[in-house]
């Protein structure tokens, strides 16, 4: 697989147990800071078009504002209705205390 990697962030920038929104060649992307582990997934919710990074975490599930919809953050899978489509997700690193993301090259 070629993958391209993204430089996001200083890890220091995510606070622990939060989601912020970053652009990532032109998409919006959720990256996550879980208890201090970095993931990272398409921002919009497979349901209803809502922005995830404005949602809640509960551990490492994120609740959708909009009809409360529930994904697993590590695997983008939907866990609460409506929610049915994954999520897609993203390889992510921590290199030099800066987040890395890796998408598919275009």
């Amino acid at each position: 697989m070629n993958e391209k990697c993204h430089r996001i962030c200083p890890v220091k920038d995510l606070a622990v147990n939060s989601i912020q929104k970053f652009d990532v060649d032109g998409n919006p992307v959720a990256i996550y800071n879980i208890d201090g582990a970095v993931y990272a997934t398409d921002d919009t919710c497979t349901h209803g078009l809502s922005s995830l990074s404005k949602c809640e975490l509960d551990g490492d599930v994120v609740e959708c504002s909009l009809h409360f919809g529930a994904f697993h953050v590590p695997t983008g899978k939907p866990v609460g209705a409506p929610c049915s489509v994954a999520l897609r997700t993203y390889r992510t690193e921590v290199i030099e205390a800066v987040v890395h993301i890796y998408s598919d090259q275009k």
